[in-house]
Formats: C-alpha cells, sequence, structure tokens
C-alpha cells in the first residue's frame, strides 16, 4: 500500500514539474508578445481541477488575439492537450483550459471588475522575474572565453598586487616613521607640561 502511495505521489511530482516546465514557456511567450501585469498562482493545493492559473492582460481585442495564437503555439509544440477555449468576441476575457494550467487573458478593464486573483489571494503567487530571466549554462565557447579572460585577468593582477605589495611597504614604512615622530612629540608635551607644573 505504501509503495502504490509513493508510486502515485512521484508520478504527480513529475506531472506537476512538467506543468511547471510548460508554465515558465507559456510565461516566456506571454512576456515576448508584450502580455501585461503577468501573474502566476500555483493552486494545486486549493484546487482540484488546476494546479497553475496564469493571469495575463492585453491591451486591445487584436492583442488578445495575437497573445491566444501564441499560447495555442506553444502548447501545441509541447504537445500539451487542450480541454478548451473560451471566449466571446468583444467580452475581454480569453481562458484557456489545458488541464494543470489555466490561462486567463483580460482586458485591463475586465481584469479590475473580476479581480481573478482575489479569488486565489490563499495560493502561492510565482516568481515571474525568475522564470523570464536567462538560465545561466553558457555555451562551451562562451566558457573557454571566461576561462580565458580569468587566466589573463590573473597575471595582470599578480603584476599589480607585486607593485602594490611594494608600495604598501613604503607606504607602512612612511607612517610608523611619523606615528614615531607623533609620538615623540607629544612625550616632550608632555614632559613640559610636567616640569612646569613641578616649577610652579
Amino acid at each position: 500500500m505504501a509503495s502504490s502511495e509513493s508510486r502515485k505521489s512521484a508520478k504527480q511530482a513529475a506531472v506537476q514539474l512538467d506543468s511547471l516546465v510548460l508554465v515558465k514557456a507559456l510565461v516566456i511567450a506571454l512576456d515576448a508578445k508584450k502580455a501585461g501585469n503577468l501573474r502566476v498562482l500555483s493552486v494545486g493545493e486549493h484546487s482540484t481541477i488546476t494546479d497553475y492559473i496564469i493571469v495575463a492582460s492585453g491591451m486591445a481585442n487584436p492583442h488578445l488575439r495575437a497573445l491566444r495564437n501564441e499560447l495555442e503555439r506553444v502548447l501545441d509544440a509541447a504537445g500539451a492537450p487542450i480541454a478548451g477555449v473560451e471566449t466571446s468576441e468583444g467580452s475581454g476575457w480569453l481562458v484557456f483550459d489545458a488541464y494543470q494550467i489555466m490561462i486567463h487573458l483580460f482586458m485591463p478593464e475586465q481584469r479590475e471588475v473580476y479581480q481573478l486573483e482575489q479569488l486565489w489571494r490563499d495560493a502561492e503567487e510565482l516568481d515571474v522575474a525568475a522564470m523570464l530571466a536567462p538560465a545561466l549554462e553558457p555555451k562551451k565557447e562562451v566558457k573557454k572565453a571566461v576561462k580565458k579572460a580569468v587566466k589573463k585577468a590573473v597575471k595582470k593582477t599578480s603584476a599589480v598586487k607585486k607593485v602594490v605589495a611594494k608600495k604598501a611597504t613604503a607606504k607602512t614604512a612612511a607612517k610608523k616613521t611619523v606615528k614615531k615622530a607623533a609620538v615623540k612629540t607629544v612625550a616632550k608635551k608632555v614632559v613640559k607640561k610636567a616640569a612646569k607644573k613641578k616649577a610652579s
């Protein structure tokens, strides 16, 4: 029984990971098409019908159509099934149901009226900026160029360190000399004051 449950949870985790990869692809596509106020909510803990909700705004009906076309392209390329698309011409609201992912595209006015994000305020909001950040896996050529630049910089740094060390040694010696002179001057003043006090 326990192994059956662990297999189910492992399968669910794999599906959720695949869904998250698809969510990222959809977010990147929507951002590329200038979707506004892009937000992603993880609602799997609160919903039995979907794991993620993507909400975005389009500036006009032609913009909503362009966003719709881009979403269809990404979902088709990923081989993700689309359960349905709901739209009414001029409604200002378009809904994609891709099973684990629901996508809501609004005109700004309709988004303000329906406030869908408020309905899911208990859901975790995912970091869209992190999804849009480029992957930090440089290609081999870039790695080689970086390695070469680092070696060159290390050589220059070593030479600079030697010069700085020499200058630092001279500077330290000068500081010590100045400090000794200051101590002697202060000591002389203290001795003079002590002598004056004795004389008085």
